[in-house]
């Protein structure tokens, strides 16, 4: 690499992560904590077969699992404020991101749900619970712990994901090469350096995947032991 190149590198390291910091990371976690609420709504209401909203919740996931995000996205910035609903390009970018993460996570848990023994839930019944609350104090609980590697998964891929923000205009990562690359016309090194930058996030966030999936296991050992 020549000494421009590594120059162009190391001015544009901090001018790359700062957007990350300020805008990736924190779009990331507004939108997986959203995303993970309407998930478990989603999940609990369609196991327990809710007419009117079962459908709805059946309708809303085959949507937003059968569309590009980036669809989605522009919808939302572009297409909504044709009938009048103006929404600003951070909550625009949180309200797509939310839903499509609500979509696919819904049907993680909805399956771990499905997977628990129906004897916990009669059994919950037995003792005076509700199907609500037997579900949602016994089943879901479960549910979420087996299925703790897919979301983590889920999560992973949104920190990716979030580069699609670029398109409604907002300066994340990968919008700040962008406007590096215009300057210097060195597009190859520097998205090889945004890339690695977004490696170095999923690898972090690797490793606390397995550290909370081994913390599980010792918990889940620890109980069965005593």
């Amino acid at each position: 690499m020549s000494s421009r190149l590594l120059d162009i590198v190391i001015k544009s390291l901090p001018k790359i992560l700062i957007p990350g910091l300020k805008y990736t990371i924190p779009l990331t976690l507004v939108s997986f904590a959203l995303g993970l609420l309407i998930a478990i709504i989603v999940a609990v209401t369609r196991v327990m077969k809710i007419k009117v909203l079962s459908w709805f919740f059946r309708f809303y996931v085959w949507v937003f699992r059968g569309t590009p995000m980036l669809v989605q996205l522009f919808i939302i910035f572009y297409g909504l404020p044709k009938i009048g609903l103006n929404i600003p390009r951070i909550p625009s970018a949180i309200i797509a991101f939310s839903l499509n993460v609500g979509a696919y996570a819904s049907e993680t848990i909805r399956g771990s749900v499905l997977a628990v023994s129906k004897s916990q839930t009669e059994g919950a019944i037995a003792c005076g619970l509700t199907l609500w609350q037997s579900i949602v104090y016994i089943v879901l609980p479960q549910a979420i712990k087996n299925c703790v590697p897919a979301l983590f998964n889920t999560f992973i891929s949104l920190v990716k994901d979030t580069s699609l923000a670029a398109n409604i205009t907002i300066e994340e990562m990968f919008m700040a090469t962008q406007r590096i690359v215009a300057v210097t016309y060195e597009p190859l090194v520097l998205y090889i350096e945004v890339a690695f930058i977004y490696l170095l996030f999923s690898t972090a966030l690797s490793y606390l995947q397995k550290f909370a999936e081994g913390r599980l296991t010792y918990r889940t050992r620890k109980a069965d032991a005593q």
